[in-house]
């Protein structure tokens, strides 16, 4: 028999263990190149959502900057200007910071405005009837929050989208505001001039205001109502699967969006004690430019910042302003601002859209 060279029996049992450190050395290097991609992938998102977090700070400050400069460089009357942007941000603070409570859900309500006109309308009706602030103060609240409970009452009966109903009561709503002005025998509701300027001040607004937001703040970010409406707006199969009363819960933010709409339409009887069928028109608009402003997802979930609604009123208030003081006297100034506003709407969409995720749960 031949005997094997030494050699050649080396060579034939050196050549699986070469293929195995080949593929362990080219598992470990696949690895390593997954594990650098993955790490690169997370901290881009992370500088992405950082970027898309600070935007609307940036905005914010961004625009205060412009109010300043084109103010005082055009020779406005800077204390002036200042309270009208107070007067013009707080109605809108108050009802999107109620209105974040819809929004965070996944939904949205684009009956807001006239829900605003209909409860001012109503309370300047009880006041003109009784004469009480409290009494007014009441009425406002009451219809409001009837007027969003409707809305919820029918999403929930007949299971259809929030969407749809609000698109409903739009309709409604703008009716009814009609019926109200034609009560008066005139096109106006008209409040004694004297008793709103009595209770028209700052103190007043920032009272109200403060009330409202903290009780929201604290709803929104230390009971269970907030987490759950967070998690529905994130994945509302995961929030069937856990237990969580969809109807309930859309209830709920419903009352209390009815409740900021209520206080929002009081203070605007107070700022504007003459009221007709267009009055309040634009607030709708203006509180879904606000929250998109201050950074708030417009598919709700745990993104959900109720910070939101007062940076984006603020911002709103500033860019109406600075525009108001830009445009003075210009024809066509309206429709400027208008476009202005449109395009810086579509830019914070896509920086929010820029820092969210890809890849999420089934809805």
């Amino acid at each position: 028999m031949h005997d094997l060279n030494p050699t050649d029996v080396s060579k034939e049992t050196d050549v699986p263990v070469d293929t195995r450190n080949d593929a362990t050395a080219k598992a470990a290097d696949k690895a390593e190149s997954t594990a650098k991609a993955e790490a690169k992938a997370a901290s881009k998102a992370r500088r992405s959502k950082l970027f898309a977090d600070l935007a609307p700070l940036i905005g914010l400050a961004v625009l205060a900057i412009a109010f300043v400069v084109v103010g005082t460089s055009s020779g406005t009357n800077m204390s002036y200007a200042l309270e009208t942007l107070i007067n013009q941000s707080v109605i809108i603070v108050i009802i999107a910071t109620g209105a974040i409570f819809i929004f965070a859900m996944g939904s949205f309500d684009i009956s807001l405005g006239a829900s605003t006109l209909v409860a001012a309308m109503v309370a300047g009706l009880v006041h003109n009837a009784t004469g009480s602030l409290w009494l007014m103060l009441g009425a406002a609240v009451l219809t409001a929050v009837v007027t969003s409970l409707i809305s919820a009452t029918l999403a929930a009966v007949f299971n259809l989208p929030v969407f749809v109903t609000t698109v409903a009561m739009l309709s409604v709503l703008g009716a009814v505001a009609s019926a109200l002005v034609q009560t008066t025998g005139g096109a106006q509701i008209r409040v004694d001039r004297s008793f709103a300027r009595e209770y028209d001040t700052l103190t007043v607004k920032l009272i109200v205001a403060a009330v409202f937001i903290a009780l929201c703040v604290f709803l929104f970010n230390y009971t269970r109502l907030g987490r759950v409406e967070k998690l529905i707006g994130g994945n509302p199969i995961t929030a069937k699967l856990t237990g969580v009363s969809m109807k309930l819960t859309a209830i709920a933010a419903f009352g209390i969006a009815g409740l900021g709409v209520g206080l929002g339409a009081f203070l605007t009887v107070l700022r504007t004690p003459t009221l007709t069928v267009t009055s309040a028109s634009d607030i709708g608009m203006n509180i879904l430019v606000a929250m998109v402003f201050g950074g708030m997802v417009i598919s709700g979930g745990p993104r959900s910042r109720i910070y939101a609604a007062i940076i984006g009123g603020i911002s709103m208030a500033l860019l109406n302003q600075t525009m108001a003081i830009m445009l003075q006297g210009m024809a066509g100034g309206a429709g400027i601002a208008q476009m202005v506003r449109a395009v810086l709407f579509l830019a914070v969409v896509w920086l929010a859209a820029s820092g969210f995720r890809t890849k999420v749960l089934p809805r």
